[in-house]
């Protein structure tokens, strides 16, 4: 922990936040602080406050909040200690090689030996593409129109037939067979024997948000199954966090606000030479939660550009269901049925795609309209409920209920029945309302103040914890925030503050600053509470002890309690 600390210190000192967040977020100057628009949800205003001077961010909206390594691990969805490595990498702190924590350094050396055989292998199947071997792909992508530069962009390559190729790149330079495996690189058969997992393969490589290779993605060229082969899950990829092209389609995106989604990586890649580089694609499975946040984290629209067929029309109205259920604005772009976006374009061009772009419909009609000529009755009525109990802002649902109710024919009054019902249903409760209350802290009025008075002024904490700050607090949350925050320096608390208790201590930073002798006259009323709440304390357990003694018939230890009570009792009248 003390590593962690000495690091986090050196990279705040180094990474200058406005810079940092500057690079996903448009900020202008209010004062003393910058003002964007939140890239962690849809917004049409800017909430998202920055403080260069104090090294941290606050959104208003939705109450995201933390310093610079916070923000850097939540945008390119990290955890804590891959994302201060890697920004400590970006500003030039060294990290060492030294780690408290045994589990942890092995972690770190799995990762890190995965990310250099991905970038091995990149340059592998990249090189292979451009040798004899790599004819066949070449031919493919020709007949596919694929441009060179998009072949450069997207960093296309091809796994050879053989079934050692990559497996002895990776042996000569020094990596062991089950290394390969462990990185999804090689796989093993029930002989033992270790091959390659991708072979005869168009090579797609799926990047990081800070565009290092973590995956793979193989198109077969011929006949075959499966005709895509994706990576499996591995020390640095995790199935359903990623978007295929969103690091490339980011700067974009970045400018317009805007994202195209749709499925297939040549669909991506077809859009892009088009001039559409807002796009981005899935990654062979159902869109997840943890894509479309980390989507409208960049977008303040997403158009859904699924194949005209209906497995895409499926495609299309879950994952509009997705982006609405979080409040984000989003478009379905119709596609002549049978065809998907890269025969489109290719056919038609972009006059073609505008033609579909400019007859999108809006997200919640395109569901509405879906449900009401595909359901049945029966199940129109529980999509109806389903889809409005999962909404998380109360806000949002009044305005989606008479929507709902007059797109699928359905009498609001008992609409608003089923779904009252359906919300206050035990163990139904819609896991977006149960993650909202979370944020929160639970403590009292009472605790609040006083925490926020231990987080303006950190040099009162050990003074405050000798006065029984600890013993004063009401709630098991609020003390054991006061325990973090007693816990080490101030620049070791992003190791130890969870979401919930980052925003509090960001909500507090917010608050005026508090003086040397307004805080020596709030530490004296601060004491004569804490003074006042020992003593119930102390009342409350004679009291109780005396209780006792008087129901077992001790009377000389009645008497005696009595008697600390009373001189008690004239202290505090004193």
């Amino acid at each position: 922990m003390k590593h962690d600390a000495s690091v986090v210190t050196a990279v705040k000192a180094r990474a200058n936040i406005a810079e940092v967040v500057g690079r996903y977020v448009t900020l202008r100057p209010v004062g003393n602080r910058l003002v964007g628009a939140c890239p962690f949800h849809q917004e049409t205003k800017g909430s998202f406050n920055v403080h260069p001077d104090k090294g941290f961010f606050h959104c208003f909206g939705c109450q995201a909040s933390g310093d610079v390594i916070d923000f850097y691990c939540r945008i390119n969805g990290l955890e804590f200690r891959e994302g201060l490595e890697r920004l400590a990498a970006e500003v030039g702190v060294d990290i060492g090689r030294v780690k408290s924590d045994p589990r942890a350094a092995k972690r770190k050396q799995e990762r890190d030996a995965c990310l250099a055989m991905h970038e091995l292998a990149d340059r592998y199947f990249r090189h292979v593409l451009e040798r004899p071997e790599g004819a066949t792909a070449r031919e493919y992508l020709a007949r596919r129109q694929v441009s060179p530069e998009m072949i450069e962009r997207f960093a296309l390559g091809v796994s050879p037939a053989g079934w050692q190729g990559l497996c002895d790149v990776l042996r000569r330079r020094g990596f062991s067979e089950d290394a390969g495996v462990l990185a999804g690189l090689l796989s093993t058969g029930k002989n033992g024997r270790v091959w390659d997992r991708f072979r005869d393969r168009l090579m797609f490589p799926i990047r990081d948000g800070g565009g290092r290779v973590i995956a793979f993605g193989g198109r077969i060229m011929g006949d075959g199954e499966p005709k895509y082969l994706n990576s499996a899950e591995t020390p640095i990829y995790t199935k359903g966090q990623h978007l295929y092209g969103l690091f490339e389609a980011r700067p974009h995106m970045t400018k317009s606000r805007r994202a195209l989604l749709t499925e297939g990586y040549l669909d991506v890649i077809t859009l892009h030479q088009f001039g559409y580089g807002e796009a981005c694609g899935v990654l062979g499975t159902a869109l997840t939660t943890e894509q479309t946040k980390r989507l409208s984290g960049f977008a303040k629209q997403v158009d859904l550009v699924f194949d005209g067929d209906p497995p895409g029309r499926k495609a299309a109205l879950r994952a509009a269901q997705m982006f609405l259920t979080l409040g984000g604005a989003c478009r379905v772009v119709p596609l002549p049925d049978g065809e998907d976006v890269d025969s489109l374009l290719h056919a038609r061009g972009r006059d073609g795609f505008e033609e579909c772009l400019a007859r999108a419909e809006d997200g919640l009609t395109f569901c509405l309209r879906v449900v009401r000529e595909t359901y049945s009755p029966k199940d129109m009525a529980a999509w109806a409920v389903e889809f409005l109990a999962s909404l998380g802002d109360e806000a949002l649902r009044a305005v989606f209920i008479p929507r709902v109710s007059a797109g699928l024919g359905l009498a609001e009054i008992e609409l608003r029945r089923f779904l009252g019902e359906a919300v206050s249903r035990p163990g139904r409760q819609p896991a977006l309302v149960a993650v909202k209350r979370r944020r929160a802290l639970e403590m009292s009025p009472r605790d609040a103040q006083l925490l926020s008075f231990a987080v303006r002024r950190p040099d009162y904490l050990e003074t405050l914890s000798g006065a029984g700050m600890a013993e004063g607090l009401s709630t098991e949350a609020a003390r054991d925030f006061f325990a973090r925050l007693l816990g080490g320096g101030s620049d070791e608390l992003a190791t130890r503050l969870d979401a919930a208790q980052t925003a509090f201590w960001t909500k507090a930073q917010l608050e005026p600053a508090v003086g040397d002798e307004e805080a020596a006259a709030i530490y004296e009323d601060i004491c004569v509470f804490l003074h006042k709440c020992s003593e119930r304390d102390q009342r409350r357990v004679l009291m109780d002890a005396l209780r006792r003694a008087q129901e077992q018939g001790a009377h000389a230890e009645a008497l005696r309690l009595l008697g600390e009570l009373q001189a008690l009792s004239g202290r505090g009248d004193e």
